[in-house]
């Protein structure tokens, strides 16, 4: 019915034109209410000249799509779509108004053609910003077509190893000041879920910084009775536990027996000579044997071979410094060899005799030096 409401009033108002001088016409087409036509003529489209849509005087059949008349196909003066505009389609009455292409009425995303990316470059249309997170993700995976803000944040679009891109302290929660130094992504022992718990890796800290979490505090530090240390705990210790330990006697910083007490390390056994000198005076951090002590008196000349201590220290602990067997002859030595000498060789006796290396067993004697092995 309204497709032949239209052919009667085409060929009617073309009649008329055949017919009526020219200001008649003119009169009478400008007095045409388009709007009957199904077709309302609004914004620019009224100073359009009727022939630019209605070719050869045809009416019936003019087509309504925006896209016919403003094409590159078309002949007529329309404008046509920029070889720049955006990729969709859309017809243009869906963005555009009839009084001008801009400012655009309102962008219709459901018919854009290709990524977001192809408009939202910088220059087309507003892009990422230069403090956006690295992600190659598209726009839509996190942001909506009727506003940036708010986003819709998923961290799989997330690059790995981006983490603080974002989590930088200002567009997004990053280390707070009590944080353990590393330079590890946050990735590494946090999960997208929360930062607790965490899956903690040692692998990312930095060597000789374990006190900056294992302060007692942020986890589990030096205990009272830990040896006094300036080492960093991975100098003796693993990630896999603080149990067994390589121990590096080169960072204590006390003496021997505030460790080597018998509590926090093995001590002085109850058959030890009675000292009050520090362990290091005769042991060395190899090992306790063998002991190494010097002795500086000159009533102890070199002997030339290595003894054990309770060679000449006998007896309980609180006597072992009583080295002298025959103290009648301290500290001569006959004070210890009393009793180990050839009585066929010596002429004279003990008593006269109890100083051997004075007397005879000198430096330059050819026999039976201090420092020969055996007498």
């Amino acid at each position: 019915m309204f497709d032949f409401i239209t052919k009667m009033l085409g060929t009617a108002l073309f009649s008329l034109l055949l017919v009526l001088p020219t200001a008649a016409s003119a009169a009478t087409v400008d007095d045409f209410d388009h709007f009957i036509t199904g077709f309302p003529l609004t914004g620019n489209h009224r100073n359009v000249e009727c022939e630019s849509c209605h070719r050869s005087g045809i009416f019936r059949g003019t087509p309504r799509q925006c896209g016919t008349c403003h094409s590159q196909q078309e002949i007529a003066s329309s404008s046509v779509k920029p070889a720049n505009h955006i990729a969709s389609n859309n017809e243009c009455q869906d963005c555009h108004g009839t009084r001008s292409w801009s400012p655009v009425r309102r962008i219709d995303h459901i018919a854009v053609i290709g990524s977001c990316a192809t408009c939202h470059n910088g220059s087309t249309a507003p892009g990422k910003s230069a403090n956006h997170m690295a992600t190659d993700r598209q726009c839509d995976d996190c942001h909506r077509t009727n506003a940036w803000l708010p986003a819709r944040f998923r961290h799989i679009n997330v690059q790995p190893g981006q983490c603080a891109s974002c989590h930088n302290g200002t567009t997004a929660t990053g280390k707070h000041a009590t944080h353990f130094q590393t330079t590890e992504s946050c990735d590494s022992c946090h999960t997208t879920r929360g930062w607790i718990p965490a899956r903690f890796n040692h692998n990312g800290v930095i060597p000789g910084q374990c006190a900056s979490c294992h302060n007692g505090v942020s986890a589990t530090g030096k205990n009272a009775s830990h040896l006094p240390t300036t080492e960093s705990c991975d100098v003796c210790h693993t990630t896999r536990g603080w149990t067994p330990t390589y121990y590096d006697h080169s960072g204590v910083t006390g003496n021997c027996s505030t460790c080597h007490n018998g509590i926090s390390a093995s001590g002085k056994p109850i058959t030890h000579v009675t000292t009050t000198l520090e362990c290091n005076s005769c042991h060395t951090t190899r090992g306790w044997i063998p002991a190494g002590y010097t002795h500086t008196s000159p009533n102890y000349p070199n002997h030339g071979r290595t003894m054990s201590c309770n060679s000449c220290h006998t007896g309980t602990p609180q006597t072992s410094m009583n080295a002298y067997r025959f103290t009648t002859y301290k500290p001569d030595c006959a004070a210890c060899h009393a009793d180990d000498y050839d009585t066929s060789e010596h002429r004279d006796t003990v008593s006269g005799n109890r100083n051997c290396a004075g007397s005879c067993h000198q430096q330059s004697s050819p026999e039976h030096r201090v420092t020969d092995r055996n007498w």
